[in-house]
């Protein structure tokens, strides 16, 4: 029970999620061209993850893995929200899942949840029934900046309560402005806070302020990207003053990744390999760190594996709490390891299933099998020798594919089918189809 031996205070939580940002769009892994100079000295401030992963690929699958701390194939939900799910309330995360807000009020915390929700378009399925005393944001998932209404699920509700458009200027600015009101409220408890930012997924839409601070980027489309993302970055230094402000930094925890890799355009995955929906890195491996002024020492960075399903854990464990009696969970705390008192690894062993199997992967130590349907066939890569996934050594090493396919298999017998589908393969497909002709358009023709 780790915040008892460091203070006699819960720590309160912060979870910054951005939506499909890549791994070299922040300064801390390498961005020259967006500013992110908040982000940046934030992450000096804790532990930078150099292989930080999500449970899944795309969108709605991997936020159900974070805030439930499994693996959302455990439940079905490993694709995107289905057309029918305003009607249908078994269309997302079901009610039977623990989040972690329900964990943490149990420990005394009011929580809140603002921005992008994304899991599970029926009313019943809602923040304010899975465990959020405050919600503030949209169901749907992805929404314009300007927080014009166009149906049910890309509309702005406070507490199931539509706010009048007039009422909002830039979702990412308002996103920040309510999560600021949350923290000034005058309340002894600790707060827990998962605050879902929509940018940079499309629409682009940017204010004048943040285009101004990305005019350089002479690419008009990355220019507009960049904005979204230094509007992130202005967002997280206003609630780091208010923070500080309060006298509430030291023994605030604050967690900050994206939802999955970047996306095919605009977004930069460099060096990894591919791109949202993929399972290559590019698809999986975050940027991600955390902070905790009170508990972690600064400028550390950390290249064992951590996950999104960590963070459960890690926050039960930081406020007092025995997570390991919460039979369901997936992941582990970070704390002992981050902190050095343990020199092991969090994980050895890490799995991902989309569309109930269409593609999988799984990395055990440095190898990683990849189930790939944009290739058609099963690659195996030596991320320790080939970080960068570009010689499959599967031909090579059929006895190091067959002990990995017997751990999916038994890992995936602990899943269920999917609720639901997407239409993921279909998008596969077709992209792998494009780039083959692009390629052969390219050629010489004798």
């Amino acid at each position: 029970m780790y915040a008892q031996k460091q203070s006699n205070q819960k720590p309160n939580i912060i979870v910054v999620l951005t939506d499909d940002q890549g791994w070299a769009d922040v300064g801390f892994n390498g961005a020259t061209d967006i500013p992110t100079p908040n982000l940046d000295r934030i992450a000096k401030e804790g532990v930078i993850f150099s292989n930080g992963y999500v449970s899944h690929p795309y969108c709605s699958p991997s936020r159900a893995g974070l805030i439930t701390g499994r693996y959302q194939a455990r439940f079905g939900h490993d694709c995107n929200i289905a057309e029918d799910g305003l009607n249908n309330p078994t269309v997302g995360t079901p009610l039977s899942e623990k989040m972690i807000p329900e964990a943490l009020k149990a420990q005394g915390y009011r929580t809140s949840a603002i921005g992008k929700w994304h899991l599970g378009d029926h009313s019943s399925l809602y923040p304010n029934n899975q465990g959020f005393d405050y919600w503030f944001g949209f169901p749907g998932g992805a929404m314009n900046y300007w927080g014009e209404s166009k149906n049910e699920i890309q509309t702005i509700y406070r507490n199931g309560v539509k706010v009048p458009e007039n009422e909002l200027t830039y979702l990412t600015d308002d996103f920040t402005d309510e999560t600021i009101k949350f923290i000034n409220q005058k309340d002894k408890k600790p707060f827990f806070i998962y605050l879902a930012y929509n940018a940079p997924h499309a629409p682009d839409h940017a204010t004048k302020q943040y285009l101004e601070n990305t005019k350089h980027i002479e690419y008009g489309g990355r220019s507009v990207y960049a904005a979204m993302v230094n509007g992130v970055d202005n967002g997280v230094r206003r609630i780091d003053s208010t923070l500080i402000a309060n006298k509430m930094k030291d023994n605030t925890i604050i967690v900050f990744l994206s939802d999955n890799g970047g996306r095919a355009e605009l977004a930069d995955n460099r060096p990894n390999r591919g791109h949202k929906g993929m399972l290559f890195e590019g698809g999986i491996k975050v940027p991600f760190f955390i902070t905790w002024p009170n508990g972690l020492k600064a400028n550390q960075k950390y290249e064992n594996v951590v996950s999104s399903l960590d963070l459960f854990p890690t926050f039960l464990d930081a406020a007092g709490a025995d997570y390991k009696k919460e039979k369901q969970l997936d992941g582990t705390s970070l704390l002992p390891y981050i902190t050095g008192k343990n020199n092991g690894k969090p994980n050895d062993l890490l799995f991902w299933r989309s569309v109930g199997g269409f593609e999988y992967a799984v990395r055990k130590g440095d190898y990683k099998l990849y189930k790939s349907a944009y290739k058609n066939k099963t690659l195996l890569f030596d991320l320790k020798k080939d970080a960068l996934e570009r010689y499959d050594i599967a031909d090579k090493n059929p006895a190091i594919i067959a002990q990995l396919e017997k751990e999916y298999t038994a890992w995936d017998a602990k899943n269920i089918a999917p609720g639901w589908v997407d239409p993921h393969p279909e998008h596969v497909i077709k992209e792998e189809k494009e780039l083959q002709a692009t390629r052969q358009k390219s050629l010489r023709k004798k």
